[in-house]
């Protein structure tokens, strides 16, 4: 079975203070759900059309954990205390 990966792109961030509450929910509840995270953080350098915006990859061991995860009630709680703090895209991604 092919792996999960949740990718999210941050655009902008408006509230630091929520976005740091969300993060602490979110990262507990991702956690309990098995997925590790790969990368949190800034690009080192970008090409094309890229945009230097914080960038998290997340693995899962499978798509339907992944999608199981963001619909939980654990992470809709902490997506509910973000708000619309954020403007960003999020993908879940089957693994090759």
């Amino acid at each position: 079975m092919a792996k999960g990966y949740w990718v999210t792109v941050y655009h902008s961030v408006s509230n630091p203070t929520a976005f740091a509450e969300y993060g602490k929910l979110a990262t507990t509840a991702i956690q309990a759900r098995g997925g590790r995270f790969l990368v949190r953080g800034m690009p080192s350098k970008v090409y094309e059309e890229g945009a230097k915006e914080r960038v998290v990859i997340i693995e899962f061991a499978s798509v339907a954990d992944a999608v199981s995860t963001m619909e939980s009630p654990e992470y809709q709680a902490a997506k509910k205390v973000l708000g619309n703090s954020v403007k960003r895209d999020i993908r879940i991604v089957e693994g090759a």
